[in-house]
């Protein structure tokens, strides 16, 4: 069926997977239909994949994925992938930002900075981390985001205390951590759309007792310029995950820049407020550019 024929939508369809409908995503779905645009939600909890296709499969002309599991969007992605149905971003790009070793492992080949760090899969791992890097530390999930099950390291006395809590969840998946250096309360977020960084801003923790600099944490941000090394070290990045709509978190490390995680399907409101680049049509503009 021809994309014209489609429920007789000259415009086309970009469908929006997800697990819920947030800000960004209302956003979204307001600035397609403005563009004549359809922008159905698909619930990423529901739609039953596999071989043969289903219909949803072929209903659409393109997929944005947004979906906030840890491991959901790559798996969707991939599917979608494998009956020729484009996604926005591509599962391999998926795959590797949901994965915080698997994205500092690929990074690191490609020689772009990221963070010193040890992979933590048990206890005999987590005392070698501890024994090797310089307090205070920070150990984070392989597989999380929005500064969830992220804890701070101050002293070696309290840190084998602190794992029993990670030992105890039981599964090898939630157990799998990575133990770095701490390297402050402010962090760069770059808001990547196709190749060009659309807007960045520095995130600083909101103090009182938190030290995460993520906006789900409550953090205060304020708007940064992009200099020479911001993007080229971005820029460096999408070369190798390829084109996309990325949250690329940095953090200054004695001076110089290293990436410290790629957001596949990054929240934009709070970097929105400090930009004044209407980052929403700039999406707009990019998606519909896809469609073709």
């Amino acid at each position: 069926m021809s994309r014209a024929d489609r429920d007789g939508e000259a415009g086309g369809r970009i469908a929006i997977v997800a697990d819920r409908i947030g800000w960004e995503e209302r956003e979204l779905t307001t600035e397609l239909e403005r563009r004549g645009i359809r922008a159905p939600w698909m619930n990423d909890e529901s739609l039953g994949l596999g071989v043969p296709p289903t219909g949803s499969l072929n209903a659409d002309d393109l997929v944005l994925v947004r979906s906030r599991s840890y491991t959901r969007g790559g798996l969707l992605a991939a599917a979608f992938a494998a009956h020729g149905v484009p996604t926005i971003n591509s599962a391999a790009a998926i795959r590797t930002s949901e994965n915080k070793l698997l994205t500092r492992s690929v990074l690191h080949e490609h020689e772009i900075p990221v963070p010193e760090f040890r992979l933590v899969l048990s206890r005999k791992d987590f005392r070698s981390a501890v024994a090797e890097l310089p307090l205070p530390l920070v150990i984070k999930p392989v597989f999380g985001g929005m500064g969830r099950r992220v804890f701070l390291i101050r002293d070696a006395d309290t840190a084998q205390s602190l794992y029993d809590y990670i030992e105890d969840l039981g599964h090898a998946f939630e157990q799998a951590c990575l133990v770095e250096r701490y390297l402050g309360s402010r962090s760069i977020r770059c808001f990547v759309v196709g190749h060009e960084i659309v807007a960045a801003a520095e995130f600083e923790s909101s103090g009182d007792g938190e030290w995460r600099s993520n906006a789900a944490t409550g953090s205060t941000q304020r708007g940064l310029a992009h200099g020479v090394e911001l993007r080229q070290i971005v820029d460096r990045v999408v070369d190798v995950l390829g084109p996309g709509i990325y949250g690329v978190d940095l953090f200054d490390q004695a001076g110089s820049l290293v990436v410290n995680e790629v957001n596949h399907a990054p929240a934009f409101r709070a970097i929105a407020e400090t930009s004044e680049v209407d980052i929403v049509a700039v999406l707009g503009d990019y998606l519909q550019k896809s469609l073709s």
